[in-house]
């Protein structure tokens, strides 16, 4: 009998559930904001190894030929914005010279751009074979490969640098290949995971790489002035192999794949993913109409002006820092990349300027993404011309640079959305096209400027290197102007024909989607 009422009063409290056991906190996490770091991080990182090199490379090679006493008397202006130090001279020089020690490796400019450059080449030609794999293999699998191959050529770059600059060459291609396939992966799981009117938001980890280009530039200069450039390498690589195994474990193509969601969160992507039309996979994607379509042309060619100017502070930024500003390399790194840990919230910050133009009828959607374009481009394209002219005054042309950096961002209410303006239906085919435009001015931008400083780095050369860009920046820009438009296209149509306009479900599609609950419900075939 006593064992009888132990066994009947002890399990009572032994059974009760916890207040926050684990199952209980885990449900307070939703998987989609996990997927949501992971993409953050994941393009942080991926940034991060794709960098590394634009900074360390200043303190991989030899300094630049002194520039000849004949030239530097030439002319009353300063062709350089620091004393140089005297040949065996052991001296301490002011903080802004620090970085003048000897490289290295006894590469030309020429020879430097290509290594810089060489990332791009292959980086471009990826893109589509990256929508095919994914396709094929899902995006855990594309992805986490990419960024795998990506961290192991990152610790192979010291050797290979010291072996020949073609080793380093054949690695940073390597790598542009595998980053290449990073992009289309990513675009693919979003319509799988997420709900449109979530969409927005969920893009913003996408801007994970602004924040990858502003951690790389400083934590690089804090490390080589302490361990000296191999530790860059090994230190993104390592960071990228550790992202691998965090992916690997919480990420999942597809929510009914992950063992750890709830059920209310399953339900509800279901739910509401299952309403939205991802892809249009069953549609044949009308290549010939994208590749002579105007308006795609436009977003193309203006955003290679964009990108041109963009990568001239990314790649040939630091080397001006260092060269003509005579900045410290831990100096250098932070003046870099400080810029670009403020672009993710100027990207917010645009976007929803522009959509408050447009939700409250301000100005049209078409001249929205012409404005946002001209600020991301002309201006930007305006001031680094101004910077070149503003010789030895650092503090303004840290400030032009800083607000350059900044404007760029606008891009992102401007020509990059209007993707999905003039082809909702094809928005990865058109990104595609797009992106094979303008990516090459990644590696063309490094190029000529090492073309320009082939002879010397002063100023008067890096003006010319800066007045290329300016007038490619705001050159490209008037294309969009005249032929840019946010009308959706009549290909992207299954039948090639546009739905009549100004139809409520055409002007209120989410709106009419979340009211309409009713109408959901007795049309159980659109779930």
């Amino acid at each position: 009998m006593d064992d009888g009422g132990f066994r009947e009063e002890i399990p009572v409290p032994s059974l009760r559930q916890p207040k926050y056991c684990f199952k209980t906190l885990q449900d307070l996490i939703p998987a989609r904001l996990v997927l949501y770091l992971l993409s953050f991080t994941g393009f942080l990182v991926s940034f991060m190894m794709r960098t590394d090199i634009n900074i360390a490379i200043v303190a991989m090679v030899k300094l630049p030929p002194p520039i000849p006493a004949e030239l530097l008397n030439k002319t009353e202006e300063p062709l350089i914005c620091y004393t140089p130090p005297a040949p065996n001279s052991t001296e301490d020089s002011d903080a802004n010279n620090t970085s003048l020690e000897e490289g290295q490796f006894d590469w030309n400019p020429t020879i430097q751009s290509t290594i810089l450059g060489s990332f791009y080449w292959c980086y471009i030609l990826s893109q589509v074979i990256g929508g095919v794999l994914t396709q094929k293999f899902g995006t855990k699998a594309v992805f986490g490969f990419s960024q795998l191959l990506t961290a192991i050529c990152s610790l192979l770059i010291p050797q290979a640098a010291v072996f020949h600059y073609s080793a380093l060459i054949f690695l940073r291609s390597i790598q542009g290949i595998a980053s290449g396939l990073t992009w289309p992966a990513m675009y693919a799981i979003v319509g799988h995971w997420i709900p449109a009117i979530e969409r927005s938001r969920f893009m913003s980890s996408f801007q994970g790489f602004s924040f990858g280009i502003g951690l790389t530039y400083p934590l690089c200069g804090f490390l080589i002035a302490r361990y000296g450039w191999p530790i860059v390498f090994y230190t993104t690589g390592s960071i990228g192999l550790c992202w691998c195994v965090f992916w690997w474990l919480l990420a999942y193509d597809a929510p009914d794949k992950h063992p750890r969601i709830s059920m209310k969160e399953l339900s509800y992507i279901q739910s509401n993913v299952g309403n939205t039309m991802v892809g249009s996979k069953g549609m044949r994607v009308p290549w010939w109409s994208i590749m002579t379509s105007l308006p795609a042309w436009a977003i193309g060619i203006t955003t290679f002006g964009r990108i041109w100017v963009h990568y001239t502070f990314i790649i040939p930024g630091p080397l001006y820092m260092k060269t003509v500003l005579g900045f410290s390399i831990q100096k250098n790194g932070v003046m870099s990349g400080l810029p670009f840990l403020c672009s993710y919230l100027s990207s917010v910050v645009f976007c929803l300027l522009a959509d408050y133009l447009v939700n409250h009828n301000l100005i049209g959607l078409t001249n929205v993404r012409k404005l946002f374009t001209a600020v991301s481009q002309v201006i930007p394209g305006i001031l680094v011309l101004i910077i070149g002219y503003l010789g030895c005054d650092i503090v303004s042309v840290l400030v032009l640079w800083f607000l350059a950096v900044t404007l760029i961002t606008a891009s992102y209410g401007g020509a990059m959305a209007n993707v999905v303006d003039i082809g909702p239906n094809l928005a990865g085919p058109i990104l595609a096209f797009a992106q094979t435009i303008h990516m090459t001015a990644s590696f063309l931008s490094p190029l000529v400027a090492g073309i320009f400083l082939q002879e010397n780095t002063s100023l008067e050369q890096w003006r010319k290197v800066f007045a290329v860009t300016a007038m490619i920046s705001v050159g490209t820009y008037f294309f969009y102007q005249a032929f840019g438009t946010a009308e959706v296209q009549s290909w992207n149509y299954p039948d090639g024909n546009i739905p009549p306009p100004h139809t409520e479900s055409d002007l209120h599609p989410l709106k009419s989607k979340e009211n309409g609950k009713k109408d959901d419900k007795e049309d159980p075939a659109e779930e």
